[in-house]
């Protein structure tokens, strides 16, 4: 068994062209271009067990060999996956069930008849690798850059497969990462948290694949740190599969949860005060709002007006044309696997960065509360848009850790604001103006919230 370390990387046809060219990979390109025609059939049964098990079989023609591999989902987060993988070199073209013993089978399919085991989809393709090396301080640093152009074929189906596919052979798992981000600079790439295996289901079954990441367990006793860590990868790691799969169907939904994504990672960042000094996150900050900027008032007029969601789709090939939104998430996930925030901090900020969540949280909560004024918009109900910022910072914690605080009625409390802070974005009028007064108010009485702020 090895252990698989990768990032993948949606890329055109175009831009497979200016990798292959690339002066970074040039430099460091030490074999050469090497070029292999993969053959791939992918085994599961008619129930797709292996699948809801997360591994992934498959039979591989590379040449005159045939490999059998077995993979495992293992961790992915934010394109940065992890996956522990088994191959066996074989005769012939002919799956052999003897090599999937107990020291790789997963326990859960430990009764599963390997007999019913049968093809299920192909994924054949063209690729040209290269060994990429280069020093990084005191350390060497290997990585295996594969550029794969082909198709996924499910019956007559089929989906095109081009991507950059950047492996770990030597070295840490940030100099993946940095390598990709120094590409993302020049180049539109994509992070792309979806295997070839995952894209064969996903034409096989359109509901096979998942939209969202386990959500992360975060604990009143946890340092604010590592809370803030797990929420947002999960946050970012949701953003990347929400944008690849409407790119994929186009649903209009889709783009509408891609964006509250963005907008709950800026609220989560814009909450911490000294835990993560402004210079820490200034290029971060500035790369997220420009992003929200250019597609909240598109989802907005989209809501009422049928042509914006039907212009969204090329809106957002157009989008992912440019270099903008995989330098914002391979930069984002670098900057969260450095811990960057935490560098240069004061002696406060790592005070506060220390904390247990279950204590700086209803601090934060209390702050906002009270500065959010909302007796005032029961009488001004034309200005409650100037407090979404607040509004979010409030929504976050409440939607992702309200099961640390110690309050009664959070989800009551967390619904409840999440409806005055939609009617703050709904064009003016006598009723929404009305619905602000009234919703303000029953905010305002919630017990939950007359705790928060005493």
């Amino acid at each position: 068994m090895q252990k698989e370390t990768e990032i993948k990387l949606r890329a055109s046809r175009e831009t497979l062209l200016a990798l292959r060219e690339h002066p970074l990979l040039k430099k460091r390109n030490k074999s050469g271009w090497q070029r292999h025609e993969l053959f791939n059939q992918y085994y599961d049964t008619p129930e797709r067990e292996l699948a809801q098990a997360k591994v992934a079989l498959r039979l591989r023609r590379d040449g005159e060999q045939f490999i059998q591999t077995l993979k495992s989902r293992g961790q992915s987060v934010a394109g940065l996956s992890e996956r522990n993988e088994w191959d066996w070199y074989l005769d012939k073209a002919k799956l052999d069930v003897k090599k999937l013993a107990d020291d790789c089978w997963p326990a859960s399919l430990a009764e599963l008849d390997k007999k019913t085991l049968k093809p299920i989809f192909t994924t054949d393709f063209v690729r040209e690798k290269a060994e990429i090396a280069w020093g990084r301080g005191k350390s060497k640093v290997v990585i295996e850059a594969a550029l794969d152009l082909g198709k996924v074929v499910v019956g007559k189906r089929s989906e095109e497969i081009c991507e950059l596919e950047l492996e770990l052979r030597q070295g840490e798992p940030e100099a993946l990462l940095e390598l990709a981000t120094e590409l993302a600079a020049d180049l539109p790439l994509m992070p792309c948290d979806i295997s070839k295996a995952e894209r064969g289901y996903r034409l096989y079954d359109a509901d096979s694949y998942s939209l969202s990441l386990p959500a992360p367990q975060v604990e009143a006793g946890m340092p604010l740190d590592d809370a803030f860590a797990a929420l947002a990868w999960f946050l970012l790691g949701n953003s990347q599969r929400l944008a690849e799969q409407y790119r994929y169907n186009g649903h209009w939904k889709l783009l509408g949860e891609w964006l509250q994504q963005l907008i709950e990672l800026r609220a989560l960042l814009g909450s911490l005060g000294q835990a993560a000094p402004r210079a820490s996150s200034r290029k971060l900050r500035e790369r997220l709002d420009a992003l929200i900027q250019d597609w909240r008032p598109r989802l907005e007029a989209g809501q009422d007006d049928e042509s914006v969601r039907q212009a969204a789709p090329a809106d957002f090939a157009a989008e992912l044309a440019q270099p903008r939104w995989g330098l914002f998430s391979l930069s984002a996930s670098l900057w969260l696997l450095q811990r960057a925030w935490t560098a240069e901090r004061n002696n406060r900020g790592n005070r506060q960065g220390a904390a247990e969540l279950g204590s700086w949280l209803p601090r934060l909560l209390a702050e906002e509360a009270q500065a959010l004024q909302l007796p005032r918009y029961q009488h001004q109900p034309e200005d409650l848009a100037e407090q979404r910022p607040r509004m979010e910072r409030l929504l976050v914690w409440l939607h992702l850790a309200r099961a640390t605080l110690e309050l009664p009625e959070t989800d009551r409390l967390y619904g409840e604001l999440a409806k005055l802070y939609a009617l703050s974005s709904q064009p003016l009028g006598d009723e929404v103006l009305d619905a602000r007064v009234d919703q303000a108010h029953r905010v305002w009485t919630l017990k939950p919230w007359k705790l928060l702020m005493k």
